[in-house]
């Protein structure tokens, strides 16, 4: 396997777009909800492209096709590592690892003293991919309430944090 990560290029727009929109649809299937991200599942990645703290945007090309993409938010002496995302077909084969190894590099470079990131609750698989790559410190935790508890959203049981029980 021959991945080059590198900086994304406006060229890169479409790909990219498309992967957001793979990781928009990976979130709704995670909390059985089609509403994620609304109709358009890549409109996510314009406004990711938009923000102010928007550092760095990198994306692992294969064979001509770019599967990954990660970026870099950051400000002052804290950066957060948003988004990480391979298509599904390149998972598990180490591009992650190769995305987020360039966003630490760039973070150290620019002087960030503590990098996060921020996988959803319910994403054992990210959690888990993140930790193993070093991710190993609780900086914050968002904690939020359901205000349409009779959507029929439904909410796992097996959180547990400071001797409180939570739902994710």
């Amino acid at each position: 396997m021959n991945v080059v990560v590198r900086a994304y290029r406006p060229a890169d727009y479409e790909a990219c777009r498309a992967l957001w929109a793979e990781l928009t649809q990976r979130h709704r299937d995670i909390y059985d909800d089609p509403g994620i991200g609304g109709d358009d599942p890549g409109q996510g990645f314009d406004q990711y492209l938009a923000r102010p703290d928007l550092a760095g945007t990198w994306v692992a090309e294969m064979e001509g096709r770019v599967v990954g993409l990660a970026g870099l938010l950051a400000g002052g002496e804290e950066g957060e590592v948003e988004p990480v995302v391979v298509t599904a077909r390149q998972r598990s084969q180490g591009v992650g690892r190769m995305l987020v190894e360039r966003v630490v590099e760039e973070a150290r470079v620019r002087g960030v003293r503590f990098l996060g990131v921020r996988p959803v609750a319910r994403n054992v698989e990210a959690v888990s991919f993140f930790v193993e790559n070093g991710f190993t410190l609780l900086g914050h935790i968002d904690l939020f309430r359901d205000l349409e508890p009779a959507s029929g959203r439904e909410w796992k049981d097996g959180i547990e944090i400071h001797g409180h029980a939570l739902r994710y």
